[in-house]
């Protein structure tokens, strides 16, 4: 019965990613476009973030590190080479290994702390990027920054959409494969019980530090999207900001569903966007983080799990409710 949920699932994720690739040649504008894209993006940053929290129990205040890396890593290509797309895949590849490089270092390094402070070390270390991107002026154009070209193929907006949602697509299969893989279920083990899965042989940090590497892997390549789709970088992409909109964005949508991320992303680029245009309808909404702090309040009260966890707990107690009854209904005609 399992298998056939799960078949049924991929079903209606694949329907869902056909009908957005549909939707650029039904909603045209330019603006809701790229709104769209950041969705994408933001979720395959977040999904990156749900690895470390949702299925290992790691809170990181510095993942926005490796999103940088991502995001720079292919400015540079771009703007120190020709802008095409040999350079784009060399600029990701370059991403890619960094930041393996960096997260399986600190994951040697910091991984053996308690969570509280692990997730210290790393705001510190995500600060000591932050710093060098602002210093590194050469290479990196400091707090201001620079503009890039990007490959002339990508200057369509319909096909830089298309690869943002195909990345997307993608990874979110393969992550799922890799989260209901008997090293997924290792990594939810230490999740619930790190000392129990301890005892049975498993040497954790190993684990930490396997899902610590594909996390990071995962978050560079959101930033080399993300700067795709600006086409202009500053040392912004390395602000704690940014982490902290993912961890939102998985507690929101639901911690360790994966799903649940990129419908977070979704409600608060919506949010984001929609609350900064009512500025001009009412002077309240000039201060928009206010109402989407209330927004935030309210979702954590109604959907303490997040909406996919809290969703999929309320399906399964009607589900069981439902067995429990049928069973005593099957029990009493027996005993009839």
């Amino acid at each position: 019965m399992q298998r056939i949920r799960l078949e049924t699932s991929t079903w209606i994720y694949l329907a869902a990613a056909v009908l957005l690739c549909i939707l650029p040649f039904i909603f045209t504008g330019r603006s809701i476009q790229f709104l769209i894209m950041q969705i994408f993006i933001f979720g395959i940053f977040a999904m990156s973030y749900d690895l470390l929290l949702g299925y290992t129990g790691i809170v990181s205040f510095g993942h926005t590190m490796f999103f940088g890396i991502g995001a720079y890593s292919v400015a540079v290509m771009m703007d120190r080479y020709e802008p095409t797309i040999f350079y784009l895949i060399i600029g990701v590849v370059v991403a890619v290994i960094i930041a393996a490089i960096v997260s399986f270092i600190v994951g040697i390094l910091t991984l053996r702390l308690k969570s509280h402070f692990y997730a210290m070390l790393t705001l510190a270390l995500a600060g000591l990027f932050l710093v060098a991107a602002e210093k590194w002026r050469g290479l990196t154009g400091g707090t201001e920054g620079f503009t890039l070209q990007i490959p002339e193929f990508l200057k369509e907006r319909v096909n830089l959409y298309l690869l943002c949602l195909v990345t997307l697509v993608l990874l979110f299969f393969g992550l799922r494969r890799f989260t209901n893989s008997p090293l997924g279920r290792v990594l939810m083990a230490i999740r619930e019980n790190e000392g129990r899965t301890e005892s049975l042989g498993y040497h954790v940090l190993h684990y930490r530090v396997i899902v610590s590497v594909v996390s990071g892997v995962v978050a560079s390549i959101a930033g080399a999207l993300y700067i795709l789709s600006l086409r202009f970088i500053d040392t912004s992409v390395f602000a704690t900001d940014v982490t902290l909109d993912a961890l939102l964005m998985t507690i929101i949508g639901g911690v360790g569903t994966l799903i649940g991320p990129i419908i977070g992303a979704a409600l608060i680029e919506f949010a984001h966007h929609f609350l900064s245009d009512l500025a001009e309808v009412h002077w309240i909404f000039e201060r928009w983080i206010i109402l989407f702090g209330s927004i935030y309040i309210l979702v954590v009260i109604f959907f303490p799990k997040g909406i996919v966890g809290s969703l999929h707990m309320f399906f399964t107690k009607k589900r069981t409710k439902k067995q429990k009854q049928d069973s005593k209904d099957t029990s009493k005609r027996m005993a009839g």
